[in-house]
């Protein structure tokens, strides 16, 4: 009879972070491929799908299971989604903008997915920023550098992609704003000293990195 492997728990989280990993590059490198090979739109029509993908596997693997944790993402979540429907609805404090119909479900004119993607973005730059920093307004800072790093070449595909769009180019306050209102979730989630999974967050933020960068250089 032969004898099933038993795992130590730290294997097995190991063992998640890989899998979480492997599936993350899977989704998004395949989307690259698939793109640039011409198949657009079955691609960019799954991204609701790819999103959701993306909060399963942080709540899995970051892991979000503590009253605390779970707290932190719905507040997170929550203010993203109130900045997002101001923005919208008044043009402050990122200009003039609209959402498209490829990222899902809208409340108020946003989609809820935009919610979900603040939150996941602070969680996943509040991990790295863990890994380098001691001091919690560095690392409040550098989570909103972050944010602004990944969203300038979003902003390049976002229009192409019928995500959302300005009423012209992107304005410098819709940088600063990111910065200003991602360095203060960050500044939330360090205030309460949640710990996470850097391997994992790291490659989250890659991948999406990775993902519209190319796709900005290539388009």
């Amino acid at each position: 009879m032969i004898e099933k492997p038993s795992y130590l728990p730290e294997q097995i989280l190991i063992l998640k972070e890989h899998y979480a990993i492997g599936i993350l590059w899977l989704f998004q490198v395949s989307a690259v491929v698939g793109i640039l090979f011409g198949f657009n739109d079955w691609f960019i029509e799954k991204t609701p799908l790819n999103l959701i993908l993306q909060v399963l596997l942080l709540v899995w693997v970051f892991p979000i299971k503590t009253a605390k944790s779970i707290l932190v993402l719905f507040v997170l979540f929550a203010l993203g989604m109130a900045a997002e429907i101001v923005g919208v609805a008044t043009g402050f404090p990122f200009g003039e903008y609209a959402y498209g119909s490829n990222l899902g479900i809208k409340f108020m004119e946003v989609p809820l997915l935009i919610g979900c993607n603040w939150a996941v973005l602070v969680f996943c730059g509040a991990a790295i920023a863990n890994r380098f920093f001691t001091s919690i307004w560095i690392k409040s800072l550098f989570g909103g550098a972050l944010m602004v790093l990944l969203d300038l070449p979003m902003e390049i595909l976002a229009p192409t992609f019928d995500f959302w769009e300005f009423t012209g180019p992107a304005p410098f306050e819709n940088y600063f704003s990111w910065f200003i209102l991602g360095a203060l979730m960050h500044f939330l989630f360090h205030s309460l000293k949640l710990k996470g999974n850097f391997a994992f967050s790291s490659n989250l933020y890659l991948a999406q990195f990775v993902f519209f960068t190319i796709l900005a250089l290539l388009l």
